[in-house]
């Protein structure tokens, strides 16, 4: 663990837990970090931040202000900046070791470090990354990545901004035409960034060419004053991350250089030409590694919750499971068992799945470099469908967790609001899950058509070209699991296509017979993902080599994944034919035994994620267990107890009391 920790150091509860674990925790752990050394190198950076007391908050974040919120944020991050660069810790190393969780509730410079500098490396040609980003890593500018607009989100080809090319001054002229123009949401844009990258449409000699991104100076950068020709300011408070000042911006015929565009892929000559890329999505790069970052980030959260959940569930004793007996821990209970388990699982799912799409991303990225953008529409449509369901479900995990706690998931040291608050934004940003499963399902029914047609098609829906074929053992393996998603999935896809299909012969035009069958499309999408990642799952644990206790508590939890999703979807599986009721029947049988085993293992699993509690931040989750004294010592923080009688009592209520009403 993070932390020399022995067992006599924790409750009872979980001192009995912890030694019935049938695997190798620090194994696992080693296995869920990468390799044995990159989990030291995690713990070393993390016992330094984690005992600097400058991350300590003296109030917690929970009684400050909008304001105080943001500047204890910004010392905190600032003082994290210079810490890196004094101990020489890269941002890749801070991002793996998830330090970052210091900054609970948003990060003034999280945009600057992730999707800013991204761009920049993804966007820029060689000469203008030498130019700004140098800039960059000295932290001489801190910069933002401006794209969503009041009135226009993830539809790119609708955003308003423009950026018109005046050959004259070898300028563009950047302008909001109307009020949903104006760029809205971008992180650390309301007052911190002093550069932003703008996504605008690009105009030159008369054209419009689409959106392009521009590097874009938005304060002076010795006095952070705006510059003339920018309007920028915070959007306000939010259902959560306001540590962060999301902001807004508008531009009034604003100008800046030509070589101020980015000009990696495109470009605009000194005479208003225009130079196409070799493929339009191209840029789209930057945007794919953000998703599957997201993926990352998703898993952590709901590793944090089912932490926090599950050491609950072990401490907390409650009613009677025999009447008269003692008040069992609420662990014991199936139904906590079955609000838990299947989450923990879904943390290992998104990690496997996450990180065989970060090889496909690095493998695109190689074969991009040799002008080969073959595979680009598989990696955004796997990006795509991983971020959505990844977000989608560690929310509803998170909220669960928060549930399964009780009455004590609602309260703010529980730390369970602020995880749900955090990770339901992802819903919506970078894409919004509902558009980007439309995404998904265009991919799938062009690659279908195509299929048809005798044409190839790429590796994630080659399976679209067979046949479903059912053909299993009779003990419905795991293997057998994941080909009944096959071909539900293909099932599927080929249903919704011929109804598509038959709406165009009936003359409907393709746009209104796609959102007429845009719900249907959204199920394929997701169903299709959510094969993906059962079968990086399955194929992951079944070729990993570790011990023998920490194959089988991965091939539970497996197991446990598929057929918990299997039972989610039946509808799917039952229309295709994939599954039979019987055998749904003996699978839900089998979830509840698979329940009762991998409670005993519960525990150790959560443990094995090695969240310190510095960073875990929560009073339920602590790795000691001492709940109940830690929900007190927090609630004695809290302002109103600085006194007995407070102020408002002889402002209001004393005179209410006394008025004889």
């Amino acid at each position: 663990m993070g932390e020399t920790r022995h067992s006599q150091d924790c409750v009872e509860e979980l001192r009995r837990e912890r030694a019935q674990c049938s695997f190798n925790m620090e194994e696992l752990t080693n296995f869920l970090d990468g390799r044995k050394q990159l989990t030291i190198r995690r713990r070393e950076i993390e016992q330094l931040m984690c005992t600097d007391p400058a991350f300590i908050d003296e109030v917690p974040i929970e009684y400050l202000s909008h304001e105080e919120l943001y500047s204890n944020e910004l010392r905190k991050v600032t003082h994290l900046t210079k810490k890196m660069a004094d101990l020489n810790i890269s941002l890749r190393e801070l991002n793996s070791t998830m330090a970052l969780e210091l900054l609970r509730d948003g990060n003034p410079l999280g945009l600057h470090m992730s999707m800013f500098s991204d761009a920049l490396q993804g966007l820029a040609s060689p000469e203008q990354q030498q130019k700004w980003v140098s800039m960059i890593v000295k932290n001489k500018v801190i910069g933002t990545y401006a794209q969503t607009e009041m009135g226009h989100g993830t539809f790119l080809r609708g955003l308003e901004t423009t950026a018109t090319y005046d050959s004259k001054t070898q300028e563009f002229v950047l302008h909001s035409p109307t009020i949903t123009s104006t760029k809205w949401w971008p992180g650390g844009l309301g007052k911190t960034s002093s550069v932003a990258i703008v996504m605008a449409q690009l105009y030159t000699q008369g054209q419009c060419h689409g959106p392009h991104p521009f590097f874009v100076q938005l304060r002076d950068l010795n006095t952070h004053r705006t510059l003339p020709g920018v309007t920028v300011g915070e959007i306000g408070p939010r259902l959560g991350i306001n540590s962060q000042d999301n902001g807004f911006l508008s531009f009034n015929h604003f100008r800046i250089p030509r070589t101020n565009m980015l000009m990696k892929h495109s470009q605009v000559t000194e005479d208003g030409t225009y130079i196409k890329p070799i493929h339009q999505k191209l840029s789209y790069g930057t945007m794919v590694q953000t998703r599957v970052g997201i993926a990352f980030m998703c898993a952590r959260k709901l590793a944090c919750a089912v932490t926090i959940a599950t050491r609950y569930s072990a401490v907390r004793h409650q009613s009677e499971l025999i009447p008269g007996e003692p008040e069992p821990q609420i662990l014991e209970y199936q139904t906590q068992q079955y609000k838990l388990l299947p989450h923990i699982a879904s943390v290992f799912a998104f990690i496997f799945a996450s990180r065989s799409l970060l090889e496909v991303y690095h493998k695109v990225t190689a074969d991009i470099g040799k002008g080969n953008v073959n595979y680009l529409p598989e990696l955004h449509s796997l990006s795509s469908g991983l971020k959505a369901v990844s977000s989608q479900d560690s929310t509803l995990g998170i909220e669960t967790c928060r549930l399964a706690c009780g009455g004590h998931g609602y309260i703010a040291s529980s730390r369970l609001p602020l995880l749900y608050t955090s990770t339901t934004c992802a819903i919506t940003y970078e894409g919004e899950n509902t558009v980007l499963y439309l995404q998904v399902a265009r991919y799938l029914i062009k690659s279908y058509q195509a299929a048809m047609k005798g044409k190839p098609v790429l590796p994630s829906v080659s399976y679209l070209c067979t046949p479903p074929a059912i053909q299993r053992t009779n003990s419905l393996s795991s293997k057998d699991l994941k080909e009944a998603f096959r071909t539900s999935s293909a099932s599927l896809v080929k249903e919704v296509e011929a109804r598509l299909q038959k709406l165009c012969d009936m003359g409907q035009d393709f746009p209104h017979a796609w959102n007429s069958c845009s719900v249907s499309l959204v199920h394929c999408a997701e169903l299709h993902i959510r094969y993906y990642i059962c079968e990086q799952f399955l194929r992951t644990v079944e070729s990993v080599t570790v011990s023998e206790g920490v194959k089988n508590v991965l091939l539970g939890l497996c197991r446990l994944y598929l057929i918990h999703n299997a039972i989610l979807n039946q509808g799917h599986f039952l229309r295709s034919g994939a599954l039979s009721e019987a055998e749904l029947s003996l699978l839900e049988e089998e979830m509840c035994e698979l329940l009762a085993e991998l409670r005993k293992q519960a525990v150790p699993l959560v443990d094995s994620f090695d969240i310190r509690d510095e960073l875990l931040g929560s009073t339920l989750g602590a790795w000691d267990g001492q709940v109940y004294q830690r929900l007190y010592d927090e609630a004695l923080k809290s302002p109103l107890n600085k006194t007995d009688v407070p102020k408002a009592y002889y402002q209001y209520l004393r005179p209410l009391l006394k008025s004889n009403l």
